[in-house]
């Protein structure tokens, strides 16, 4: 069994109402509501876990004034959580779903400030992460990083792991994925096509050849794997300059968030296991689907 480390510096308590039709200016009453542990590496976890149970722990920052809900929340999924707590509360996000137009809105709240004069406990994070490592096949490290941590924290992560010796995928973009490159290179880059343009310095207006050879270069130049999803257009991933094209799975969507992160759980699940990287996509394009047919954010079976 694959041994998965998920690291979440911005965990989140999702609630996700369904409607039949939302209209501005009006009263809208739900057919549906329901809340999850979420954020993106914990999404992941949670699709990690239904591909093959036990085989993911998570180390996430908690708010202390509402880390009770959301380890509740993670106990109920079976998610097996490692929690630093910190001052404040977990973040909360709002996914409204509109049946009628099939869409799909998530409104996140910002995380609320740290008090300038509590001590982030950013070395006990670093020792939860320092101690799981040793236990670990791989890293996953996805999402931002909220602005009370320091700007190295990301980057200190990235290199304990590659020091380590662990496969790492690093599902995050900007200047953070800059300062890693800086120090160290993830065996794995899995962004989508705004971060990817954002963070090399590429116009958006890109057409497919130009995001195609951007990124073949870029990979070629690390020596890794890029893989770069594009909503419901097909996904482009390079390895080391070669480049596959793979196909999305169309489906009747139900809820879209954390389709990506479904995506980043099947590649590296099987990405373990075979180390090739066109099964790796195939895995990560079925999980993205079967998230996309379901209410809950980050799961692959009702």
């Amino acid at each position: 069994m694959p041994k998965i480390l998920a690291v979440c510096l911005s965990a989140t308590i999702q609630r996700t109402i369904t409607f039949c039709d939302i209209e501005l200016d009006r009263v809208n009453r739900s057919e549906k509501y329901r809340i999850d542990a979420s954020g993106k590496a914990v999404n992941a976890a949670r699709v990690l876990n239904q591909l093959e149970n036990g085989c993911v722990v998570t180390v996430c920052p908690l708010g202390e004034k509402n880390a009770d809900i959301f380890l509740d929340l993670a106990k109920c999924d079976n998610l097996k959580i490692v929690a630093i707590r910190i001052p404040g509360f977990t973040r909360e996000c709002w996914t409204l779903l509109d049946r009628m137009r099939g869409a799909t809105t998530e409104l996140v709240v910002s995380e609320p400030a740290a008090d300038d004069e509590y001590a982030l406990p950013e070395q006990e994070l670093l020792s939860a992460v320092g101690n799981y490592l040793e236990h670990t096949d791989a890293v996953l490290f996805a999402g931002s990083r909220p602005g009370i941590w320091p700007e190295s924290l990301v980057g200190s992560i990235a290199q304990m792991t590659m020091e380590a010796g662990k496969l790492l995928l690093a599902d995050y973009h900007g200047n953070d994925l800059v300062h890693t490159l800086e120090i160290c290179t993830p065996q794995i880059i899995k962004i989508n096509d705004e971060e990817f343009c954002s963070t090399f310095g590429l116009p958006l207006a890109i057409t497919d050849d130009m995001l195609t050879e951007a990124i073949s270069t870029q990979s070629r130049k690390l020596g890794n794997c890029i893989v770069v999803t594009r909503g419901t257009r097909a996904t482009i991933a390079a390895e080391k300059g070669k480049v596959i094209i793979f196909p999305t799975e169309k489906v009747k969507a139900v809820n879209t968030t954390a389709c990506g992160d479904s995506f980043s759980a099947g590649f590296i699940y099987e990405y373990l296991l075979s180390r090739n990287l066109e099964t790796a996509l195939a895995k990560g394009t079925w999980c993205a689907a079967r998230n996309a047919e379901r209410e809950c954010p980050g799961t692959v079976r009702d």
